[in-house]
């Protein structure tokens, strides 16, 4: 920082602020998570200097002896973890990681069964407004309107009157297990390949707290940012057959040269997921779902499908008179940051959505337990019933910044 603070201050004085403010809050976003010191370390070396375009062995660049290194550990610490085939660590995103996976298994055109984004799908599982919306034809399954969880019969009806390609579970807001197992008895019953986008809950899949796609899924993506606890990027894994399409598919098909400093702390990352610490922060991670979710709808919240089962909670905003975007800005006063989201069979529109979502990665990190929860849960209670109280929001985020003075949001890795 030293160096920062010389030649850039005012860069400098936004990454100090940032921290102050990562430490002064709760953070509840369910997409995000705190990083150990040892992945920062790996981040931010010189290892962001190298271009290594190509694959270990066989890149363009000279020079590459070392950074290949890097690479395989990634990939080999990766297929340890999950159990997987093969793994490709270049990829940038969670995004750019499904742009590759669909350019390998199906051409443009082919039709595709995704998950609806406005019942917990996510952008690039062919929203019209995304690039995979253009270049693919893709339907979308809902989720049951009286349970509001995923109803295998209606995809299997779906499946069989659109006659998809290519299959994707996975979401980006959905609260509960997803059966794998089931989709891959889908897609084999219409001939369908099976990619799954586990991004929200591939740290789960690793700790063993839910089930692994790996077994059923041709490829599997995800990123690496939210509970798996690493840096911001993409990764996929694939059954043998796919390897070169899935290796093509993102270099030279989709990215130049991977960044090198990122897929070294990937591989920091792969590491400190294989013990039993992080077995343990996962395991912790959801109960600490479940109990907020349980406190919140003692409460008077409506929770979307009655609950949770793994890191996040959706929760039905209209129980308490309140939209998203009301209950977000209310709450990001208080010190307490959550986002705004839509809910199955929203009626109102995405930017005053009737939902929020809610996650305990970040908090769980921070050293965050049973008794935090309760508080947690007890003060985001109190700004709801009380949205334009400005006193006692004050009050609240004193609260908030006393809370969080005693966990720290560095990890030592």
């Amino acid at each position: 920082m030293v160096s920062i603070q010389q030649s850039d201050p005012e860069i400098a004085d936004i990454i100090i602020r940032e921290e102050a403010r990562q430490k002064c809050q709760v953070n509840l976003i369910a997409s995000e998570n705190i990083v150990s010191d040892a992945v920062l370390a790996a981040q931010g070396s010189v290892l962001t200097n190298k271009y290594a375009e190509g694959y270990p062995g066989r890149r363009y660049y000279g020079g590459c002896e070392v950074v290949d290194e890097a690479e395989e550990h990634a990939r080999s610490r990766a297929v340890e973890l999950f159990g997987a085939d093969h793994a490709n660590v270049q990829a940038h995103s969670g995004t750019q990681a499904n742009i590759a996976a669909y350019s390998a298994l199906i051409s443009p055109g082919d039709t595709v069964l995704a998950m609806d984004l406005a019942h917990g799908g996510h952008l690039s599982h062919g929203a019209s407004v995304s690039l995979t919306g253009k270049v693919y034809n893709f339907h979308h399954y809902p989720v049951s309107s009286e349970s509001e969880l995923i109803d295998l019969d209606l995809v299997r009806e779906m499946a069989k009157e659109v006659r998809p390609s290519l299959i994707v579970a996975g979401a980006s807001a959905y609260p509960r297990i997803i059966d794998f197992e089931g989709f891959r008895s889908i897609a084999d019953e219409v001939d369908a390949r099976l990619m799954v986008d586990m991004a929200h809950i591939a740290g789960l899949v690793a700790a063993g707290v839910h089930p692994s796609p790996i077994p059923h899924a041709d490829v599997v993506t995800t990123t690496t940012h939210k509970t798996l606890r690493g840096p911001r990027s993409g990764l996929i894994l694939c059954r043998k057959k796919w390897r070169k399409k899935i290796d093509s598919a993102v270099f030279p098909g989709g990215q130049g040269g991977p960044l090198m400093h990122q897929v070294a702390a990937r591989a920091v990352c792969f590491r400190e997921a294989l013990t039993d610490q992080f077995r343990d922060y996962s395991r912790q991670v959801v109960d600490n779902s479940i109990h907020l979710g349980q406190i919140l709808s003692d409460g008077g919240l409506r929770l979307v499908s009655g609950g949770t089962d793994n890191h996040m909670i959706l929760a039905d905003l209209r129980s308490m008179d309140l939209t998203g975007d009301i209950a977000e800005a209310a709450l990001g006063r208080a010190g307490i940051v959550v986002n705004m989201n839509m809910i199955p069979y929203d009626p109102a529109p995405p930017r005053r959505p009737s939902g929020m979502r809610i996650g305990t990665p970040t908090i769980t990190s921070r050293g965050m337990g049973e008794e935090e929860v309760r508080r947690i849960g007890g003060m985001i209670l109190e700004v709801l019933n009380k949205p334009d109280d400005k006193n006692n929001i004050e009050g609240i985020r004193a609260r908030v910044r006393e809370m969080c003075e005693g966990y720290p949001t560095r990890i030592q890795g």
